[in-house]
Order: C-alpha cells, then sequence, then structure tokens
C-alpha cells in the first residue's frame, strides 16, 4: 500500500456520505477522492480514479453492496472493500468474507470505530466487532451446490428481492399468503439457509437472478 491512502465512498445518503467524508478526511495519509449513490456509479467511478479503499454501503438503490463487492475484488484483486451498513449482516458475515471484503462497520459506529478502522487496514489488519467474533468460524470446504428452483419458485424470489410482501406476492401469483409462507419455507430449505437476508444473498449470487433480469 502507498503512503497515501485513497479512499472512495459509495452511499445514496448524501449527509451521510459526507460525514464520512469528513472523518476520514481528518486521518492523516488518507486522501478522499469522491463519492458515488450507487453500484454502478461505484463500479465507474472506481474505474476511473482506481481507490485503494471504497467504505460501500450496503444497501444501495441499484443493487446489494455485496454484489458491487464481488464485481470489485473480480476487477480489482487488491482492493479494499469495507462494508458500511445500517442493518445487521451477521447472517451473512461468511459470505462476505468469501468474495474478500476487509471489514464490516455498522453506521451507528462512532467516529472512533470509522477512524480504527481505517488506521487498522492502513497497518494491514482489519477491526471486528465483538458480537461478529463471538459467531465467526472459518470457511472450508467446497462451495455448496446452488439450489435447483423451479420458475414459480424463481418468481417468487424474484419479486421479494424487488421488496414486495407475502401479501403482494400472493396478489401477483394468485395464491394465497399462506402458500407464500410454504413457498418460501420450501426454497430456504433447499438453499439450506434460515433467513429471508440469506436467501436473498443466495439468490442474486445464482443463476436464476441473472437469467430472470436478462428476461425483463
Amino acid at each position: 500500500m502507498s503512503s497515501t491512502l485513497t479512499v472512495f465512498i459509495v452511499d445514496d445518503h448524501p449527509v451521510m456520505a459526507n460525514a464520512t467524508k469528513t472523518i476520514l478526511e481528518q486521518v492523516e495519509g488518507v486522501r478522499v477522492m469522491g463519492t458515488a449513490s450507487s453500484g454502478a456509479a461505484c463500479l465507474e467511478l472506481v474505474a476511473k480514479y482506481r481507490p485503494e479503499l471504497v467504505f460501500l454501503d450496503y444497501h444501495l438503490p441499484d443493487q446489494f453492496g455485496s454484489s458491487v463487492a464481488k464485481q470489485l475484488k473480480e476487477l480489482y484483486k487488491d482492493i479494499h472493500i469495507v462494508i458500511f451498513t445500517g442493518v445487521d449482516v451477521a447472517d451473512i458475515y461468511n459470505h462476505l468474507l468469501e468474495i474478500g471484503v476487509s471489514g464490516i462497520i455498522s453506521k451507528e459506529s462512532g467516529e472512533s470505530a470509522i477512524l480504527n478502522m481505517v488506521h487498522c487496514i492502513m497497518n494491514g489488519c482489519t477491526m471486528v466487532p465483538l458480537s461478529y467474533f463471538s459467531k465467526m468460524r472459518l470457511v472450508t470446504g467446497l462451495p455448496a451446490q446452488e439450489a435447483v428452483l423451479t420458475n414459480d419458485e424463481v418468481r417468487i424470489m424474484s419479486l421479494l428481492v424487488k421488496g414486495a410482501t407475502h401479501e403482494q406476492i400472493a396478489q401477483e401469483i394468485y395464491v394465497s399468503k399462506r402458500s407464500v409462507d410454504n413457498y418460501l419455507k420450501k426454497i430456504y430449505d433447499k438453499m439450506g439457509v434460515k433467513t429471508k437476508v440469506q436467501a436473498l444473498e443466495q439468490f442474486v449470487q445464482s443463476k436464476y437472478y441473472t437469467e430472470a433480469n436478462r428476461g425483463e
């Protein structure tokens, strides 16, 4: 890593992006190169400016931060990515580690925690919240096989990704809400997950999500 750490901030909330920028500019040896408000803009501007560290919001208007992180790591192997989130991502912590992020920090963290994260990365380390650390495990073995979903299950998951409620999905596919609940239980069992967050993460990384988007 160079003597000056170049940083880019990706957050769709201008106040949060500017506040993070102000905090990071306090660190000696850090140069904030700019901000972006979407995944697409992030990919475009990172290609242009090639920062060494990206502070990346998990929930962006056009895609999950984890999806953006995966694309960045595939394009720029040595880039550091800190997932900056306002939601609990404990359920997908291992998935984020597999992608290769350098850190995960809550948006509720104080200024000192953000500064400590940057200092850790500058020194080749990372900082892990104790609540995550106590649940951590090493990822070993071969990756699990992708679950096989029916057309109806793919449609349900696609609607769920778009933010539809169980009631809205029921209306869309002409079944009862109870049937939707049963569908989702079966999908979760196929995927080997227990929560909605885990299911959404696995689905957006699957061939089904890519094919569904291509068909729109």
